[in-house]
């Protein structure tokens, strides 16, 4: 299971070490309601023992070095989205799909983990884009469009899940039903679509699943970078080393 606090050998940023530390929400994450101290209140605290955060935050697990796939399961993505990722890939796994269908259901969610929620199919798609084929990272983008439109051929109903979260009569925007409707018209839909099928019953409890059951699946499948993830210069790297550090300053 996925435990924030538990550390791994690797490289530490000490240069903080007997610091205070002052971490300042994100921008986006304050829109819309209180997003604790502002930016101008933090900085009024600033002095010769306090500074804000950079590098590694000691109440978070440190990262490898050269951090793989599995690392930042590990320790970064949210309990809920380990178990859920590792659950929608397994159930492909056991219904004898391609590994590609496996893969796919394994990174669809991977923006909600620990980056952002908003668009998560988009910024999942762009996250993994350089590190695995261009049919799974369209499947991981359009996987969040399809999830709103039902497919009866499949066996796919609208999720009850989303009637509890936004109301019964919300009506997806038009951008996502734009991306719905060319979905259905690609060559890959259905590749797309069977991560819709696993990811709507992947939220059950009593699942006990070990990372280490995909090793040779995302050996295959994924471009795991001899640097690591976020310091191979690849144009996605950024968004990793985000994960790495998500409450650096600056």
């Amino acid at each position: 299971m996925c435990n924030l606090h538990d550390h791994v050998p690797a490289t530490a940023d000490n240069s903080q070490d007997g610091l205070r530390r002052l971490v300042l929400a994100q921008p986006i994450a304050r829109f819309g309601h209180d997003g604790g101290p502002t930016e101008k209140e933090l900085m009024a605290q600033l002095g010769p023992g306090t500074v804000f955060m950079m590098g590694d935050n000691p109440e978070l697990s440190t990262m490898p070095k050269r951090p793989t796939l599995l690392d930042f399961f590990r320790h970064r993505f949210s309990d809920i989205t380990f178990r859920h990722l590792l659950q929608s890939a397994k159930t492909a796994l056991d219904a004898g799909h391609e590994e590609k269908i496996v893969m796919a259901c394994l990174l669809h969610d991977i923006s909600n983990g620990a980056l952002i929620r908003t668009d998560h199919g988009y910024w999942s798609a762009q996250l993994v884009a350089p590190y695995v084929t261009e049919e799974i990272a369209w499947a991981v983008q359009y996987h969040q469009a399809l999830r709103y439109f039902a497919d009866e051929s499949v066996g796919f109903k609208y999720p009850d899940s989303y009637k509890s979260y936004f109301g019964t009569d919300y009506t997806p925007p038009e951008y996502i039903q734009q991306a719905h409707d060319e979905a259905r018209n690609h060559r890959w839909y259905m590749t797309s679509r069977l991560v819709t099928i696993y990811d709507t019953y992947a939220f059950q409890d009593g699942w006990d699943i070990d990372p280490e059951d995909f090793t040779d699946i995302i050996g295959r499948n994924f471009r795991e970078p001899e640097d690591g993830l976020g310091f191979d210069n690849s144009p996605t790297a950024h968004m990793w080393r985000t994960m790495i550090w998500p409450n650096n300053f600056l």
